[in-house]
């Protein structure tokens, strides 16, 4: 299956974000050219001079995926059109603010956190419940959902019921978008309810090749 027809045959409420990270501009290019306009990126000195290289391909849509430090809120606002790693209510302030200030209206996802992970941030439910109100109400942004990442530990079976937990919580505050799942779990995370999928590997081919899966 070459990468065309395995975006195709993702349901039509299904997104594919193609994970950049780490991945060669050539490569990112060659994946436009099929087709892929949504690429994920985490880390922003790696990203503006793809963003910058890639300008020709009108449609790209870049996604920040990564933990946003406060200093680097004003790149992302300018250079990126979603932002799913939203992890505290200061930062989406400090979002809304810039992003008045720049003239801007990103699409946004909380990242929540719904089993315990030392290597995560995010909400927990209650957190995210508690703070809501005072979330929905900023100017600037278009709050579109939650993002959420599996602990590596778990199972897919566990992953599965994670999964659903936040489909539960999205639909519960009256949220369109679910962003989870990767190349490991991202079936799971479809069946469950997502309509982000953020597949790295599975589409690029494992960063110390040459040779991609899908050709």
């Amino acid at each position: 299956m070459n990468f065309r027809e395995f975006s195709n045959s993702l349901p039509n409420e299904v997104s594919l974000l193609a994970v950049s990270k780490g991945q060669p501009i050539s490569r990112i290019r060659a994946l436009a050219s099929q087709g892929q306009v949504d690429f994920g990126e985490s880390r922003v000195q790696e990203a503006l001079p793809k963003v910058e290289a890639l300008k020709d391909f009108k449609d790209i849509r870049w996604h920040f995926i990564g933990t946003l430090q406060a200093n680097k809120v004003r790149q992302v606002v300018k250079a990126f059109q979603v932002i799913h790693s939203i992890d505290t209510l200061k930062l989406a302030k400090r979002i809304s603010r810039i992003a008045g200030e720049e003239i801007k209206k990103p699409i946004v996802l909380a990242q929540v956190k719904l089993r315990e992970d030392p290597n995560k941030s995010g909400f927990t439910e209650k957190e995210l419940l508690k703070i809501w109100d005072e979330f929905v109400e900023l100017p600037n942004i278009q709050l579109a959902g939650l993002m959420t990442i599996s602990p590596v530990k778990l199972d897919l079976s566990q992953r599965r019921m994670l999964f659903r937990e936040c489909r539960v919580l999205a639909d519960k505050l009256n949220l369109k978008d679910c962003s989870m799942g990767m190349s490991s779990d991202w079936e799971e995370a479809v069946e469950q309810g997502a309509t982000w999928i953020r597949l790295g590997s599975l589409v690029f081919g494992n960063r110390d090749l040459v040779t991609q899966r899908y050709q």
